[in-house]
């Protein structure tokens, strides 16, 4: 399986999952993928090149293995991000992550997620469960269907998240002394994080 193309999705912060959860299932969504563990690894050059471009190179195991590459973001119309994306599935994942690393590239971040994955009106909806909180992310082909969608799961478009969950993860590392590397269940396990900490908002009031 191959994705490539643009990807234009919004993201929230939620405090009440499983009401979205509810809600889609209220709207008769058609539910894609039941709840996944996710495990992710994001690389990059030891100098930190792809970073710096605002790229992306993940290796991602959940019920396959996939490569994705992602562009640097573009702002659309209505605060939406989209940027490009290239995705293909490939065969083993512990292979795939020593042929990345043979042409030296290094595994920078860890992080883990449960995702549950839902489809009504030409969007996707993904209710991802992280370390440190609960976030939906709808992707779809335009702005419209995407504020559509948010209204219908009672959302409030003005609290979108625009920062990346590692990019999220990074505001708190230092504060609460943690490996920005290590985004898993485990080491954040016995830290309580908050919208606060974050600089975010819930968008389920």
């Amino acid at each position: 399986m191959s994705a490539n193309g643009q990807e234009t999705e919004v993201k929230f912060y939620v405090r009440d999952l499983k009401r979205i959860e509810l809600r889609l299932l209220e709207l008769k969504a058609q539910l894609i993928q039941p709840r996944v563990h996710e495990v992710n690894y994001r690389f990059d050059f030891p100098d930190g090149s792809l970073r710096r471009d605002f790229k992306v190179l993940r290796l991602r195991n959940d019920t396959e293995a996939k490569f994705t590459f992602k562009g640097p973001s573009e702002e659309r119309e209505g605060g939406v991000m989209s940027r490009q994306e290239i995705e293909f599935t490939v065969g083993d994942f512990e292979s795939a992550k020593h042929f990345l690393e043979l042409l030296g590239y290094v595994p920078v971040v860890f992080y883990e997620k449960f995702r549950t994955t839902f489809e009504i009106k030409d969007a996707q909806i993904m209710l991802d469960e992280l370390p440190y909180g609960t976030f939906v992310e709808i992707e779809g082909e335009n702005i419209h269907t995407l504020s559509e969608v948010a209204n219908l799961l009672d959302l409030s478009w003005n609290e979108m998240v625009k920062a990346g969950y590692h990019a999220l993860f990074d505001r708190v590392a230092e504060k609460f002394k943690l490996k920005s590397a290590d985004l898993s269940f485990k080491a954040l396990e016995s830290v309580h994080i908050t919208a606060d900490d974050l600089s975010i908002k819930p968008a389920d009031l």
